[in-house]
């Protein structure tokens, strides 16, 4: 048993095809599939059920599989230990990140990190929290940044900050003319969503109380994937929506008339550095979660007079 037939078994489980397997790893086809067939020769037993397509792993294909994840995953500690006792960050790190996120706090990040440390390649992907935590259990993310909690035995939380939601107002909605607002206020406004599979939808519903009210009149539930189109349709169509303030950062002056925060507790969403519980490159998601933490406000690491909003998957 060689440590190349376990990453072999592992790429044919994580794409379900020798084919993929094999150009994720370099090698042909008949290749990858030799190193295979002798593991499992030399086991014994079938690891792979190959009358299937997509290919699936037998029963005792899954325990093997699953045995081999941890087993590369400490081999990779070897190496990790070296490049900390040298100072060192090399390699690559794949990072996948939340669409409400990502373009509002990372390239601030990402220019930071690069000048620190040049020789890692950074890997970033937007993706849905459901697709990430997916992604990190398959081994093809070594970390994300998302909202949590996330209430999964599997998904290793870091908190980095508590980010206030704000409310973005039409000029032609009532609550226009408050200061300040709280959520009995905006529960019967016209609300502009995030679409399905996002957890900001989950955090707003929850915000606003808005699933008791969907059928009164009044209230219009519209569905897009963009945080900037949410704001869009509230300037051309009235209501309001809820947004994440780092989103705000950049509004000018007239812009920044439209928001209204949100009395004490704030909602806030708690965006949290994610692993699996097992994982490698510690060092290097360690100086990543430093970095965040120097582009953050200081007053986003405190949840002090805020509440935190769940979600659920």
């Amino acid at each position: 048993m060689t440590l190349v037939q376990l990453e072999y078994i592992i790429a044919v489980d994580t794409y379900r095809s020798f084919v993929a397997a094999a150009e994720k790893c370099f090698v042909t086809q008949p290749t990858l599939s030799m190193q295979i067939q002798k593991l499992e020769e030399s086991l014994g037993v079938k690891i792979f059920d190959r009358s299937r397509q997509p290919v699936v792993p037998t029963e005792i294909g899954e325990k093997i599989i699953d045995q081999a994840r941890t087993i590369l995953t400490e081999s990779k500690k070897i190496s990790e230990i070296l490049q900390a006792e040298r100072g060192e960050l090399t390699g690559e790190l794949r990072i996948g990140v939340i669409p409400t996120v990502a373009p509002y706090l990372l390239p601030h990040v990402i220019s930071s990190f690069m000048k620190k440390y040049n020789k890692l390649k950074l890997q970033i992907w937007e993706y849905t929290t459901e697709q990430i935590i997916q992604e990190l259990k398959l081994g093809t993310l070594d970390c994300g940044i998302l909202s949590t909690p996330l209430h999964d035995a599997g998904i290793h939380e870091m908190p980095l900050f508590y980010e206030t939601f704000v409310a973005y107002v039409s000029q032609k909605s009532p609550v226009y003319e408050k200061k300040m607002i709280s959520t009995d206020d905006i529960s019967h406004e016209k609300l502009w969503l995030l679409n399905e599979g996002h957890c900001m939808r989950g955090q707003v519903l929850n915000i606003c109380n808005y699933k008791h009210n969907q059928s009164k009149e009044g209230t219009f539930d519209y569905n897009t994937g963009s945080v900037e189109t949410l704001k869009r349709m509230v300037d051309l169509n009235g209501g309001l929506t809820i947004l994440p303030e780092m989103s705000i950062s950049n509004y000018d002056e007239d812009q920044l008339g439209h928001v209204r925060y949100f009395k004490n507790p704030e909602p806030v969403r708690e965006i949290s550095l994610v692993t699996p519980q097992n994982y490698v490159k510690k060092h290097a998601i360690n100086m990543l979660k430093n970095e965040i933490l120097n582009i953050v406000p200081e007053k986003f690491k405190s949840k002090k007079k805020k509440e935190v909003m769940g979600f659920s998957i």
